[in-house]
């Protein structure tokens, strides 16, 4: 059985070990906990806020999403009214060359409910290096509650617009409107179902070769007339590249194409000859004394059928006056009389008397 003496050892070695581990391990966690650590050379370095906007010390500082440092402390100044929040930051100094003195530092929240941290951008900085004991310039990015804020009115017109399509099922539902009536009417329906089986019997009647359409689809006789007439029409347009026929001719014969050439040089010709008023044709077009003689002579035969016409004049009364026509008509007659009298007893009419004086 061990002495009292060997027990105290024991536990003195245990309590040791525990100890000894429990410090190793301590610090190997804080060294490899980041950029932060007994061993690295840190700067210190400051930014002022008007809402520190949840974050907290040892909250981390990123540059362009990578972890440089650490905030150290976070307290209220008096001598800053616009932003009375100080920022203590601690960053490595081998990122020192990454930041400038007009590098801008945002409090941004990771995700929507995330930890806040302290994120540097250093895109659009141009000046030098910062130095220990500089400021940052500072950015308020977007919180939580802003984008809350912001999205309260995109949030308050989709409740509204819900609503109104709400209003707009449940009308539908009830069967009011074009829509409603479309969905609840019965008659509509019905209609809809004999239509449907009428396009059904259209289409049976086609598949069982019924029907002009039908026999276009099914007839295989006439499947051969379409293609004999569509050989035909082949052959007939082969002709026409070959040349053969009066339209081939006309489409591969060069004479005739420089005739129709000639011919359209000569229109051309002729209606240039027209336009510059040569020749008989052009100046009855160009020449404008001609054309007033014409305007006259118009005028005049207007005139004179209108006189002509004219009931109280000579001629419109020879063609109007109906007891002219009356006794010329009843002229003609005794005229055709007296000849027929004259052939059948001429002695009576043509005798002649000789007087000596």
């Amino acid at each position: 059985m061990p002495s009292q003496q060997q027990l105290k050892w024991s536990e003195l070695r245990v309590g040791i070990t525990v100890t000894v581990a429990t410090v190793t391990l301590g610090v190997l966690v804080f060294l490899l906990s980041g950029t932060v650590g007994v061993f690295s050379s840190k700067i210190t370095i400051f930014a002022y806020f008007d809402n520190a906007e949840g974050l907290k010390k040892g909250g981390p500082v990123d540059l362009q999403g990578v972890t440089i440092g650490n905030v150290s402390d976070i307290r209220v100044v008096p001598n800053h009214p616009d932003k009375p929040v100080q920022v203590t930051m601690r960053v490595n100094t081998k990122y020192q060359f990454l930041l400038r003195k007009d590098s801008i530092a945002k409090i941004t929240t990771a995700g929507v409910l995330g930890e806040s941290f302290i994120d540097v951008d250093s895109r659009t900085a141009t000046l030098g290096p910062i130095q220990d004991g500089d400021t940052l310039q500072s950015a308020n990015a977007p919180g939580f509650q802003e984008v809350v804020r912001a999205s309260q009115s995109t949030l308050e017109n989709m409740d509204i617009l819900v609503k109104r399509l709400d209003r707009i099922i449940a009308s539908v539902e009830s069967g009011e409107g074009t829509i409603g009536g479309l969905i609840k009417d019965p008659a509509l329906l019905n209609k809809a179902n004999s239509l449907l089986g009428q396009m059904q019997k259209i289409v049976n009647d086609v598949g069982n070769g019924k029907g002009s359409i039908g026999k276009l689809l099914v007839d295989e006789g006439l499947y051969h007339r379409v293609d004999v007439a569509l050989d035909k029409l082949d052959k007939i347009v082969t002709d026409i590249q070959n040349g053969q026929g009066n339209l081939g001719k006309l489409l591969k014969d060069e004479s005739i194409f420089k005739n129709l050439q000639q011919t359209s040089a000569k229109a051309n010709d002729l209606m240039e000859n027209i336009n510059t008023g040569h020749g008989a044709i052009g100046k009855l077009a160009r020449d404008e004394e001609l054309a007033k003689k014409l305007d006259m002579i118009i005028t005049n035969l207007a005139e004179l059928s209108k006189k002509l016409n004219a009931p109280d004049s000579t001629v419109g009364r020879l063609l109007n006056n109906p007891s002219v026509y009356n006794n010329t008509d009843q002229m003609l007659v005794e005229t055709r009389n007296l000849v027929k009298a004259i052939r059948e007893n001429p002695k009576k009419y043509l005798t002649i008397h000789l007087r000596i004086f």
